[in-house]
């Protein structure tokens, strides 16, 4: 019997949290994370489905909805991505895919991503360090998709002091490094 045991994206046992100066740099890993992708000529039909059944209206270009347990942000043209609590959406894809049918192509997400949240009163000036995302004028519910130590990334305002940063899990180490680098520099 294998005995296989959960990591976090940068390799250990419990999420790593880092108090820097004003901020607080947290690995986020409680969440599911699936991609929904409306196939030819059925955004309405998924807007639909996923607002009736769901209650999940579906946000418009650089916007994120929320919904609880879920709540999704834009991704590109007719994507998006849902997010909910794992320890009770564990099967976010499998929920999605079996509310949406043919009308959508789900795709799990979950450990194909890493995210980081950001929480503090200089997260603007750690971002503007970070990307060219216009941080300063994104209030919250809002979405850029971004680059962060050559790595893309999603960066999703979620309140005035708080950003999550979702990028892929196999450069975790690289944006964690990045967020704690000039994290220093501002402190």
């Amino acid at each position: 019997m294998h005995k296989l045991k959960a990591i976090t994206p940068l390799g250990s046992d419990t999420p790593r949290i880092d108090t820097i100066g004003a901020l607080t740099i947290s690995e986020g890993v409680d969440s599911a994370l699936a991609s929904v992708a409306a196939r030819a000529g059925q955004e309405a039909a998924v807007r639909d489905l996923l607002a009736e059944t769901l209650g999940l209206s579906l946000p418009d270009v650089g916007r994120s909805a929320d919904a609880a347990p879920l709540a999704a942000f834009w991704s590109a043209p007719e994507q998006w991505m849902i997010t909910a609590p794992h320890d009770t959406h564990e099967l976010l894809a499998f929920e999605l895919k079996t509310v949406l049918g043919d009308a959508a192509s789900v795709v799990e997400q979950t450990d194909g991503w890493c995210r980081f949240d950001v929480i503090g009163d200089t997260l603007e000036d750690l971002f503007e360090r970070l990307s060219n995302a216009p941080i300063r004028t994104m209030g919250p519910s809002s979405v850029r998709r971004t680059t962060v130590e050559h790595v893309g990334v999603f960066l999703w305002r979620l309140s005035e002091s708080h950003v999550a940063v979702f990028g892929p899990r196999s450069s975790a180490a690289s944006l964690h490094h990045g967020l704690i680098s000039v994290a220093k520099s501002i402190a």
